[in-house]
């Protein structure tokens, strides 16, 4: 995954010797591109945006496009266009809006891509950056979780550098140098519980969108900040590294962590565990990214154990949060099932935010799709075109039960 450290440090420092370094940001409005371009405006003769690019919220890419002089913005939907237009009249910065032009923004050369499009929305445009043969930091799971095998190949194909940018696979990522495989007894994910860790099935079943959007320790955007409260965040996370490092199923865990300093444990065949702690801000894995293999200054809190004072740890109820109990059903299972997870999850996602199931439906509605999809789950995936329809299908056939949830 990694190319040699040397190779890559010469690459650098010529690089800096003769211009900025090329940015794009896929997902710019979203919690990730949002603390990505808060780290680049730090320091920005030292990058040069080459493309951004926003869901929905035009009037935002526009003052970012302005405010960090990018080449281009993109707005995935067409009917918000005029509004980016309108926001960035007068300023020479190239603009479009679709589909299309979310590819080809992705395929604008740059040395760094950041790939923070939530959802399986974000697997195409994803891929064609990761196409290029440079860096992609890779913000977006569901892509490994619907298309883990399709993508990692596409990677190994362009010799793209793929940097993990989720908290908890950037620090398995450092966590592992230098440990042979064969040496790697498990990786175990830590998780906060979410703001519903000591609820009880009766609280849970009266839960609000507000309420779980209320995340003890991180902030993110409302797909996330769901996934963590159900824990299919970690179950996703599972996938992820599976793909990401090429471990077998048992050799990953998840562990409770309400804390969030501790974010990956790595234990060894000699007994030892290492693990990397941080405090909880999306920044720091990011600055990893960004400057891996080096290391750059990020405006973050810093770490005080004495303050403090304890760190805590328990195994999670997969009872209470039957999420990571799918997840890891799925993990098991391979082929198709990470796709129809995914897309059932975010069906379910979306109908909860707009109170038409409650909280305990996102993972009833998930495990119901799964149980009638065996004909998706038979499914073989050659391409991503593949990918997609299967998700396709697996959404239509979640929203034609939420009926059971409501």
């Amino acid at each position: 995954m990694f190319p040699s450290l040397t190779s890559v440090t010469i690459e650098i420092e010529t690089r800096a010797v003769m211009r900025p370094r090329r940015i794009s940001i896929l997902g710019a409005t979203g919690s990730i591109g949002e603390s990505t371009l808060d780290l680049i405006g730090r320091n920005p003769s030292a990058y040069q945006v080459v493309a951004l690019t926003g869901g929905h919220n035009a009037g935002r890419l526009a003052e970012l496009a302005i405010l960090h002089r990018a080449e281009l913005a993109v707005i995935a939907d067409p009917q918000c266009y005029a509004t980016l237009r309108a926001g960035l009249a007068g300023t020479g910065i190239e603009m479009a809006a679709g589909e299309e032009a979310l590819l080809e923004a992705a395929s604008r050369p740059a040395d760094w891509v950041m790939a923070a499009i939530v959802g399986a929305a974000g697997l195409k445009p994803t891929l064609q950056a990761v196409r290029q043969g440079t860096a992609t930091a890779l913000a977006n799971k569901e892509c490994l979780v619907s298309a883990g095998d399709i993508f990692m190949a596409e990677v190994a194909r362009a010799k793209t550098t793929l940097l993990p940018v989720d908290s908890e696979h950037s620090a398995a990522s450092q966590a592992m140098v230098g440990a042979p495989k064969e040496n790697i007894e498990r990786v175990c994910l830590t998780a906060s519980g979410g703001p519903f860790r000591c609820w009880s099935f009766e609280q849970m079943r009266e839960a609000r969108p507000e309420q779980a959007l209320n995340h003890p320790n991180w902030s993110m955007g409302p797909k996330v900040t769901i996934d963590s409260a159900t824990l299919m965040n970690k179950g996703l996370e599972l996938l992820e590294a599976h793909h990401l490092f090429a471990l077998a199923p048992t050799k990953l865990d998840v562990l409770i962590h309400p804390q969030s300093i501790v974010h990956c444990l790595v234990h060894l065949s000699d007994g030892s565990v290492l693990a990397q702690l941080s405090c909880p801000d999306m920044r720091t894995p990011i600055a990893y990214s960004l400057a891996w293999p080096e290391r750059m200054h990020a405006p973050t809190k810093r770490l005080d154990l004495a303050a403090l004072g304890a760190l805590t740890f328990e195994a999670p109820d997969t009872e209470r949060f039957p999420a990571l109990r799918l997840a890891r059903e799925v993990l098991t299972a391979g082929g198709s099932a990470g796709t129809v997870l995914n897309a059932a999850n975010e069906v379910a996602v979306e109908a909860f935010l707009a109170e038409r199931i409650g909280f305990l439906g996102i993972a009833g509605l998930v495990e119901a799709t799964l149980a009638v999809s065996a004909d998706l789950l038979a499914l073989t995936r050659e391409s991503v075109e593949d990918v997609l329809a299967i998700d396709a299908e697996a959404r239509v056939c979640a929203r034609s039960l939420l009926g059971r949830f409501a």
